[in-house]
């Protein structure tokens, strides 16, 4: 039960570290080849732009999963805590359904590919696994969005503590937990 309470607190963030440092490594490994060596690898650029790919379809999960995905809160402002919930429980519904649809096209496509067999120049890596990204990471966001949207109707229910946050509170809240540190421009004269 620890893995799967693990996996749900940290599977995004440790695949999103990875492809990070990855592309981070691969990139500076390509600039001291062609800048320092004087030869350049024919495989790094590829690989890199591959690790983005992936890592991009992940973070919009670890969004969702933050509640840090792009929306405008100038609704959310004028709403009660309950009207909050519902204004994100109708925006949940309809982002699950666009990572849907995304799923279906997306596996569509990949599954394609699969049949094709192409591969990519460099790497000879199956093109399907590049383009699984898409379904993959809207599937993790379908899951996100499921977990969020059952947390969000047991607060209406009254069982639950869930709170929507605009960006104003996030940034109150920011504020208050970061002690107070004296500007040391402001005592000069």
């Amino acid at each position: 039960m620890k893995v799967v309470h693990w996996l749900d607190d940290h599977f995004e963030e440790t695949l999103l570290i990875a492809f990070s440092m990855i592309m981070v490594v691969v990139i500076t490994l390509q600039v001291f080849m062609r800048h320092v060596m004087g030869a350049s690898l024919s495989w790094s650029e590829e690989l890199a732009r591959y690790c983005f790919i992936w890592l991009v379809y992940v973070g919009i999960s670890y969004g969702v999963k933050k509640q840090r995905h792009i929306k405008v809160d100038v609704v959310l402002v004028l709403l009660k805590e309950r009207g909050k919930i519902i204004l994100n429980l109708i925006a949940n519904v309809l982002f699950l359904g666009f990572a849907i649809f995304i799923i279906i096209y997306g596996a569509r496509i990949t599954g394609q590919l699969m049949g094709f067999g192409q591969t990519s120049p460099a790497l000879s890596l199956p093109m399907w696994i590049v383009y699984a990204a898409t379904p993959v990471g809207m599937a993790l966001t379908s899951f996100r969005i499921i977990q969020q949207m059952i947390r969000q109707i047991r607060a209406l229910r009254g069982g639950g503590d869930f709170k929507v946050k605009s960006e104003q509170d996030a940034i109150l809240e920011k504020e208050a937990d970061q002690p107070n540190v004296p500007d040391p421009e402001r005592g000069r004269s």
